[in-house]
């Protein structure tokens, strides 16, 4: 979101609800919402041809490096309709396409009617496009199927329009055509907006009644709150608070986004805009909280949105101890912008003090962690992600484990993790290869279809842990990059799961510990060892790296020690007394050995650890 400053333009009157189209774009990553958004602003003159660059609404350099929408971004479109030649809002959210985002799109579709249904003329239905069809749906909202792309060579708009007909239910005559990037249909596309999306429906002589659907903190004016009016109206100087916390607040400033922010008089039933209260604390504009006015409040809140679950867990320290409380303060105003994060804190005997976060997916973790070092300026460990486990152990005492550290040692009768029901959908020459990989994985086959004569849908269930490292990585390779996935959390299930510890010198080192199936143990224990070695320095006396499962080792690599010529003084002589002095220097290699400690380098840490989490940059892609 834009942050805020005063605008000069002018201020929009209040607006019959009648007149307002509140609707989002949704689609499977890089089929062309951003560049669809763009052709929109461009066609509606909310900005000058000067100011228009690509990607307008991604405001986060990330984005704009990756080519990724991150963050939904709404914004204000004027708009005469060619069908009746009447003066329209239309309040448009662009949405963000991968995986682990689908949280930001689940609150953009809670605040709109409509959505446009974006297909790549070029590759077809893929499995985020199904995933957002059905969250739409959920929604009661109206859905307009939509090619885009129309403009390449290799578009098929025949055969794919079929394909999202048969799938939506409608004509393919139905399915409109457009092309982001020359603009062409754009115009037809915004007249369908008009005609088919339900206006906004609400009471606007009820007490106020505005969701919250997204926050982001402004340095100099505090907490900026982007809402929804659903009943009555809010303006300048209204005394509101929030429904579940009941604090009360004066509203400073009150207005649209279009695409630049517009100060107006107020919002009313329908509009779509920000209110700036001058709260500093982060804590009282909670996405999903019901804003009312407090001399006339409502009883009933909004819905608001169902909570989102952590999937992955990954510590996150600072590389230098004293920037603890910087950390602190920028995870709180990243959380206020991302409400999917969560984070509580953590030590580490080997790292120090940080937090354990946890993250709706790998792409998720990756992007708090750079937006964290960006934007507070930090130097950061993060850990090798992991998920969350149930264990019961023998005495029927439960334990969540989200950290590997928290494994119990005494005996343990179950251990449970997370289920994912996960969605592929690839060309059907690939079929045998996507099993394989499932198979090794200890995936699950529910089921197989096929969208058309090429296109399959294969349906599996995985454990979660399987597929937050590479898995992705892999399908893209066997499938020479056709292949999309799709994946939801359906529960937990009994899994045959063992803590691997890694030992220094007969030390556990936390850090390094992790929990993995029986059968990969010795893998990850080997490799393990075998970075260690080749990343810890040499000491003065011989260093044994050890992987076990409880007291049991299952794979070792020793650093050997540093030695000292010793005999270099001697020219022959009698071999006694150059046994003499290797006895010496081994009696004094013991004793260092009983009182040495192994310093791992901060580097060793960071090389073991992120080695494996950023193989994971090409996941945007998805």
């Amino acid at each position: 979101m834009p942050a805020i400053e005063l605008s000069k333009a002018p201020q929009p009157s209040k607006t019959n609800p009648a007149q307002i189209r509140n609707f989002c774009i949704i689609a499977h990553i890089d089929h062309g919402k951003s560049t669809l958004a763009d052709r929109m602003l461009g066609i509606t003159e909310v900005v000058e041809l000067r100011n228009m660059r690509a990607q307008y609404l991604d405001r986060m350099d990330i984005e704009r490096e990756r080519g990724i929408t991150i963050k939904s971004q709404a914004v204000r479109l004027p708009w005469r309709s060619g069908i009746d030649g009447q003066e329209y809002i239309l309040n448009m959210i662009d949405t963000p396409g991968h995986v682990d985002f689908t949280y930001e799109v689940s609150r953009s579709l809670a605040a709109c009617e409509g959505a446009v249904l974006l297909v790549d003329c070029a590759q077809g239905i893929e499995a985020q496009t199904l995933a957002n069809l059905y969250l739409a749906m959920e929604n009661n909202l109206t859905i307009i199927p939509v090619l885009n792309k129309i403009d390449l060579p290799a578009a098929q708009p025949e055969k794919f329009a079929e394909e999202l007909a048969k799938l939506i239910g409608c004509q393919p005559e139905d399915v409109l055509r457009v092309s982001g990037k020359t603009g062409e249909g754009v115009v037809e596309l915004l007249d369908q907006i008009v005609k088919q999306i339900p206006a906004p429906v609400g009471d606007p002589d009820a007490p106020a009644r505005a969701l919250i659907f997204d926050s982001v903190y402004d340095t100099y004016r505090g907490v900026v709150t982007y809402v929804r009016v659903v009943d009555g109206h809010l303006s300048t100087r209204d005394q509101i608070q929030m429904f579940s916390t009941g604090v009360r607040h004066e509203m400073l400033e009150v207005g649209v986004i279009s695409p630049e922010p517009v100060v107006s008089k107020g919002l009313g039933v329908g509009e779509v805009g920000y209110v700036i209260t001058g709260v500093k604390d982060v804590r009282q504009s909670r996405v999903g909280d019901t804003i009312t006015t407090y001399h006339n409040p409502t009883t009933v809140a909004l819905s608001g949105y169902k909570d989102p679950k952590p999937m992955v867990f990954s510590g996150l320290f600072p590389l230098d101890g004293a920037d603890y409380p910087i950390l602190r303060e920028a995870l709180d105003k990243l959380q206020l912008n991302d409400a999917a994060l969560v984070f509580e804190p953590e030590s580490s005997a080997a790292l120090g003090f940080g937090f354990r976060c946890g993250f709706l997916g790998l792409l998720h973790m990756e992007i708090v962690r750079e937006r964290l070092e960006r934007e507070a300026g930090l130097s950061l460990i993060s850990t090798a992600p992991s998920v969350v486990y149930r264990v019961v152990r023998d005495d029927a005492k439960e334990m969540i484990v989200t950290n590997p550290s928290e494994f119990p040692d005494g005996k343990i009768a179950q251990v449970f993790e997370p289920i994912v029901r996960a969605t592929v959908l690839a060309p059907s020459e690939f079929i045998g290869t996507i099993m394989e990989l499932c198979q090794e994985r200890r995936g699950t086959l529910l089921g197989m279809d096929y969208l058309s004569e090429d296109r399959v849908e294969i349906r599996y269930t995985l454990p979660l842990a399987e597929i937050v490292f590479d898995f992705f990585d892999q399908l893209k390779s066997r499938t020479k990059g056709y292949a999309s996935l799709d994946y939801e959390p359906v529960g937990e299930a009994e899994g045959d799961l063992v803590k691997v510890d890694i030992m220094l010198q007969g030390e556990k080192v936390d850090a390094f510990s992790q929990i993995v199936h029986k059968d990969k143990a010795y893998a990850y224990g080997v490799m393990m060892t075998s970075k260690l070695r080749e990343l810890i320095p040499r000491q003065q006396f011989e260093v044994p790296i050890q992987a076990a499962i409880g007291s049991r080792i299952i794979a070792r690599e020793s650093i050997r020690a540093i030695r000292k010529d010793v005999l270099a003084k001697c020219y022959g002589g009698d071999i006694s007394r150059k046994r003499k002095l290797l006895e010496k220097q081994k009696e004094g290699k013991k004793r260092m050995k009983m009182v040495g400690r192994v310093e791992v380098p901060q580097e060793a840490f960071i090389a073991a650890l992120t080695t494996d989490t950023d193989g994971d940059k090409s996941k945007e892609k998805k």
